[in-house]
C-alpha cells in the first residue's frame, strides 16, 4: 500500500526545489520597452542592480527571478533608452543661465528691453547674454552699436547670437578688446561701417571680447554645471556629447561626478588649442563611468545664419560672399594627420559646402588603412552631390534636426533653389554612412530631446508648417530617430557596448515618458513630458505630474 505524503509536506517539499529570488535594487514593470537592440526587441520589465541591467523580459517572468523593495509600476508608459544629446554644449548651457536669456526676441527693441530688465536685477559689471537671430526679426539686419551705447554707455555689454557664431557688443566693450576699425583676424570678420566697427563681430574675432570677459570662479562654474544638468535630466537627457570643452572645465566634470554632485554622463570633446591638445593627445583617452574623453573639436567654417558658413559659391544673397574657413585646408590637413596618429577622434564643425569638402578631403588622407576611426562631421549641413560618398561608419555624420526646422524660413535665400537641395540632408547622410548621430546644439536650438525627434521625422516646426515637411524626402522614419538619439549615438562615443540599448551588462539609462513618441499623431510629439530619467539605476528626474 502506497504511502501518501499530507499536502502540507508537498508543498513545502516543492518550495525547496524553487531556486531564491535574487535581490536587486528596482524593478519597472508594465512597461512598453523598446529596447533599441539589434532586432529591436519589446519588452515588459526592466531589473537593475548596481546600475546594471541584469534582467529584461515579461513582467510576471522577471518578478519570478528578481526581489526588490524598489518598482515602479510604469502602468503601461513607453520605456526608452538613456536619451544621448550627440551635439550640445553642457557647460555653456549653465553659463547661459547666469546670463540675459535673449532665446525667442523678435525685435532690436526686446532685445534691448531684456538687457535693460537683466542690468536693473543682477546690476552685473560686464552685461552679457546671448539668444538674439536677426532672422527673427522684421528689419533682418544685424544691428549696430549705437542702441547700445545710448543704453549702455559706461557697461561693457557683450550679447552673442543663437547659433554662437556672432557678437554684438558696445562701444566700451570693443575699447576693451581693443578693437577698431583696422582690427583684422583670419578666419571671421569685424563688421565695418564707415570704416568703423558696427559692434558686430563674426567667429574668429569674439575671441578678443571674450578674452576680455572676467573669468567665472570655480563656485560659478560649479553653479554653472549642476543648473544644466537639473535642465538636462527635466528633459530625459542621461548623456550629454559637450562640442568643445577646456582642460580646466573637463577637470572639474571629472572632480564632481567623482564625489557624485554631478550624475550626468559626459562625452567631452575637446577645445582645439595648443594646450589642450598637447595636453590630451599625449596623456590618451581619459575614461571612468560617466566621463569619456577621446575627441578634439574643431571648426572648420561659421554659421550659415551669420554668413560665415564657407561655400564654394558666393551667397544668394550677398553676392561677392563666400563666408570664410576658421581653419584652412592646410590647416585641417596637418591637424588630421596628427589626430589620426593617436587615438582620439576628430570631431569637426562643418556648415558650408566648401567645408564640408575640405573636412571630408582631410579625414580621408588621414584615416587611409584606419578602420574604426569614427572620425565626425558636425552639422554636415550644407554638402555637395559628389561629396556625399565621402560618409561612411568610419566618418559619421552628426547632425542636429531642429536646425533644419529652424533655419528653413531663411536657408534658400542663402543658398538659392539649386544648393538647398544638398542641405539638412538626414536621410540621403544614412543612407550613405549607415547611421546618423542626432543632437541639438543646445543652447543654439532648445534642449528637448522631443524636439529633435519630432523635427526629424515630420520635418516641420511645432506649427506644423510646412504642410508636408521641409525637403520632406529627407525624414526620418521613427526606427531611425530613435536610433539616432540612442545606439547611433553611443557608436559615435565609441560607446555602443555600455549603452544606447536596453541589453542585460549595460549601463541602466532609461527614461519613462507619458506617452508612446514611437506611435502618436506625430503632431502631438512636442507634448511629450518625461516622467522618469534613471541614470546608472538611480532615479535623477521624476515628474509630480499626472
Amino acid at each position: 500500500m502506497k504511502k501518501i505524503l499530507p499536502l502540507f509536506a508537498i508543498l513545502i517539499y516543492l518550495a525547496s526545489c524553487q531556486t531564491p529570488k535574487e535581490n536587486i535594487d528596482l524593478m519597472v514593470v508594465n512597461a512598453d520597452i523598446y529596447s533599441v537592440d539589434s532586432t529591436f526587441t519589446r519588452a515588459e520589465a526592466l531589473a537593475v542592480h548596481q546600475g546594471k541591467i541584469v534582467g529584461i523580459g515579461k513582467t510576471a517572468d522577471l518578478q519570478k527571478k528578481f526581489s526588490t523593495k524598489n518598482t515602479i509600476d510604469a502602468e503601461g508608459r513607453v520605456l526608452l533608452p538613456g536619451l544621448i544629446d550627440a551635439h550640445a554644449h553642457f557647460y555653456g548651457l549653465g553659463v547661459d543661465q547666469q546670463q540675459a536669456d535673449l532665446v525667442g526676441t523678435k525685435s532690436l527693441e526686446e532685445v534691448l528691453a531684456r538687457l535693460v530688465a537683466f542690468q536693473k536685477e543682477k546690476n552685473p559689471n560686464f552685461l552679457l547674454g546671448r539668444g538674439w537671430d536677426q532672422n527673427d526679426w522684421d528689419v533682418k539686419e544685424f544691428p549696430t552699436k549705437e542702441s547700445l551705447d545710448k543704453l549702455f554707455p559706461d557697461t561693457p555689454v557683450a550679447v552673442t547670437r543663437i547659433d554662437g557664431h556672432a557678437i554684438f557688443a558696445n562701444s566700451v566693450a570693443l575699447k576693451l578688446a581693443g578693437i577698431t576699425g583696422k582690427t583684422k583676424v583670419a578666419g571671421g570678420e569685424v563688421i565695418l561701417k564707415n570704416g568703423e566697427p558696427t559692434g558686430v563681430l563674426v567667429d574668429a574675432p569674439m575671441r578678443l571680447i571674450r578674452n576680455a570677459l572676467p573669468v567665472f570662479n570655480q563656485k560659478q562654474q560649479i553653479q554653472a554645471l549642476l543648473d544644466a544638468q537639473k535642465i538636462v535630466f527635466e528633459n530625459g537627457l542621461t548623456t550629454i556629447s559637450d562640442a568643445g570643452l577646456d582642460r580646466s572645465i573637463i577637470d572639474l566634470i571629472d572632480s564632481l561626478q567623482q564625489i557624485g554632485d554631478l550624475k550626468i554622463k559626459i562625452y567631452a570633446m575637446v577645445s582645439n588649442s595648443p594646450e589642450n591638445l598637447d595636453y590630451y593627445l599625449n596623456k590618451g583617452i581619459v575614461k571612468t563611468d560617466r566621463l569619456n574623453v577621446r575627441s578634439i573639436k574643431v571648426y572648420a567654417d561659421g554659421a550659415l545664419g551669420s554668413r560665415g558658413a564657407c561655400l564654394h559659391e558666393a551667397y544668394a544673397d550677398q553676392a561677392g560672399h563666400f563666408g570664410a574657413m576658421i581653419t584652412t585646408k592646410e590647416e585641417l590637413t596637418a591637424l588630421a594627420k596628427r589626430v589620426a596618429a593617436s587615438d582620439y577622434q576628430m570631431n569637426t564643425h562643418a556648415i558650408g559646402d566648401s567645408a564640408n569638402t575640405a573636412v571630408l578631403k582631410a579625414y580621408v588622407e588621414a584615416l587611409q588603412d584606419k578602420p574604426n576611426r569614427r572620425w565626425r562631421v558636425e552639422h554636415a549641413q550644407v554638402v555637395r552631390p559628389q561629396d556625399f560618398d565621402y560618409f561612411s561608419k568610419n566618418i559619421i555624420p552628426s547632425v542636429q534636426p531642429t536646425h533644419a526646422t529652424s533655419d528653413m524660413y531663411w536657408a534658400e535665400d542663402r543658398l538659392g533653389a539649386e544648393r538647398i537641395k544638398g542641405a539638412y540632408s538626414f536621410k540621403t547622410l544614412l543612407q550613405k554612412s549607415g547611421m546618423v548621430s542626432l543632437g541639438t546644439d543646445f543652447p543654439v536650438e532648445q534642449v528637448n530631446p522631443m524636439l529633435t525627434f519630432y523635427a526629424a521625422v515630420s520635418r516641420q516646426d511645432v506649427n506644423n508648417f510646412p504642410e508636408n515637411g521641409f525637403l520632406p524626402e529627407q525624414k526620418l522614419s521613427r526606427e531611425e530617430a530613435l536610433k539616432g538619439m540612442t545606439i547611433w549615438a553611443a557608436y559615435a562615443n565609441f560607446e555602443e557596448k555600455e549603452k544606447g540599448s536596453l541589453e542585460v551588462g549595460k549601463s541602466a539609462d532609461f527614461v519613462i515618458l507619458n506617452q508612446n513618441i514611437m506611435t502618436i499623431d506625430v503632431r502631438e510629439i512636442p507634448k511629450t513630458k518625461v516622467d522618469f530619467t534613471v541614470v546608472s539605476g538611480e532615479i535623477v528626474n521624476q515628474s509630480n505630474e499626472k
